[in-house]
């Protein structure tokens, strides 16, 4: 029997990606985000190869999460892998300047969303004693950098929870792991430059990101590990990016 993912921010990035390779390994799909025109072409491009359940979700909304999740057909209620993808960054001024609506996104996004869909899946993989939860986290929640205050901090507090999730599922067949992506090139810069082609375009000049299937094969790679094998948590950048110098402010 064909085994189901379910992959929040499905219509773009990474989430697209993972969509792509899990189609192209005969998983079913269930694909949410919140842009339904995006989540229909996608599911007409893969319902070729598998099948797809494209729901239109916002994941700050937990209601919403809940009842989706509540109301899945029978042949996809039984989700063998969660993929917290959902989320974003907003801005890059300092704390002091900073919009507190980008905060607020963020955070409702972050953080929210994941911790409602998960909570909303796992009981069922509990019940099942299987299954599997893959974070989307960032480096930028270990190496700070100015202008990286709040996103950073939300995706602290993913590793952190991915870490907790494994601490609380001891002895159940159920395994957490949490990736962390350096710069790569997807939607990620021209979203939180509200939309500046320009001001995105500059973030991968000159150099070699990663690539939202660079993210996709680890992801794919991990959930076709022996069920004995946990992979808490891996970081990535690409060749081209390393850890900079500490700053020093000399008067």
């Amino acid at each position: 029997m064909a085994k189901t993912v379910f992959i929040t921010g499905a219509t773009s990035g990474f989430g697209k990606g993972c969509a792509e390779r899990f189609a192209k390994g005969g998983w079913r799909l269930i694909l949410v985000g919140r842009r339904a025109d995006r989540l229909k072409n996608i599911q007409k491009e893969l319902e070729k190869k598998t099948g797809v359940l494209a729901l239109e979700l916002d994941v700050r909304n937990r209601q919403k999460v809940l009842s989706v999740i509540d109301s899945l057909p029978a042949e996809y209620s039984k989700i063998d892998l969660l993929v917290n993808n959902a989320g974003l960054a907003l801005g890059l001024k300092p704390a002091d300047a900073a919009n507190l609506d980008d905060w607020d996104t963020m955070i409702d996004t972050n953080i929210k969303g994941l911790v409602y869909c998960t909570r909303a899946v796992l009981p069922g993989m509990v019940e099942r004693n299987h299954g599997q939860i893959i974070n989307i986290g960032s480096i930028a929640g270990n190496w700070p950098y100015p202008g990286g205050n709040v996103y950073g901090a939300t995706k602290a507090f993913v590793q952190q929870f991915s870490r907790n999730l494994r601490a609380d599922l001891l002895g159940k067949k159920i395994r957490v792991t949490n990736i962390e992506p350096g710069i790569a090139e997807t939607e990620f810069s021209l979203v939180r430059f509200g939309g500046d082609k320009e001001c995105a375009g500059k973030v991968y000049e000159g150099t070699k990101a990663l690539s939202a299937g660079d993210i996709a094969d680890i992801v794919w790679w991990i959930a076709n590990t022996p069920e004995h094998v946990n992979i808490n948590q891996i970081e990535v950048m690409p060749t081209f990016q390393a850890w900079g110098p500490l700053a020093i402010y000399r008067e």
